[in-house]
């Protein structure tokens, strides 16, 4: 019966979050996923180069909405990403002939080097897991996959969200590089 219980919950709900906090969040994730996507779409498009992957997506919502997360810091940015690439091609070369098995053993790989580095960024995962049930152009990019798109397109949000989340003087990022 405690195993049911723990369901239950019990904490209190999140506070509600002021207009000028959701402006802000909304400018980072605005301009940090757009360059990104800009080179994805007019500069790179009639290349193998891909720059946006969906993963991004989530990672914005941390470092533009969620700045204060241990999960939001630069050291779990571009570390989980850069691990969880690394991992989904590897694991993608060896097991891509069972995408099942590919799947499963490259978001939990991912998870597992995430925590053991001190990297953990819940978008980690959907990078391994991209690198293996990704496009063909995903799967051609082999591990240049991990500088372009995953390294370099964090890169270009970190410094997007190093610049927004100071410019307003009640918000602080990062809480820690390292």
């Amino acid at each position: 019966m405690s195993f049911f219980n723990k369901m239950k919950g019990g904490g209190q709900s999140p506070p509600v979050v002021g207009l000028s906090e959701i402006l802000w969040s909304w400018l980072g994730a605005f301009f940090g996923i757009m360059p990104v996507a800009f080179l994805n779409y007019n500069l790179f498009a009639d290349t193998d180069l891909v720059f946006i992957i969906g993963s991004f997506g989530a990672s914005a919502v941390l470092i533009y909405g969620a700045i204060k997360s241990p999960l939001a810091q630069p050291r779990n940015l571009l570390g989980g990403h850069i691990i969880s690439a690394i991992i989904g091609v590897a694991v993608f070369k060896l097991f891509g002939g069972h995408l099942w098995l590919a799947s499963s053993l490259a978001v939990a790989t991912a998870i597992a080097a995430m925590h053991a580095t001190k990297t953990l960024h819940p978008p980690g995962g959907a990078t391994a897991l991209i690198a293996v049930i990704g496009s063909q152009k995903i799967h051609d990019l082999g591990f240049y996959y991990v500088l372009v798109p995953v390294g370099v397109s964090a890169c270009i949000m970190l410094i997007v969200a190093l610049l927004v989340n100071n410019f307003c003087k009640t918000r602080k990022y990062p809480e820690f590089w390292f």
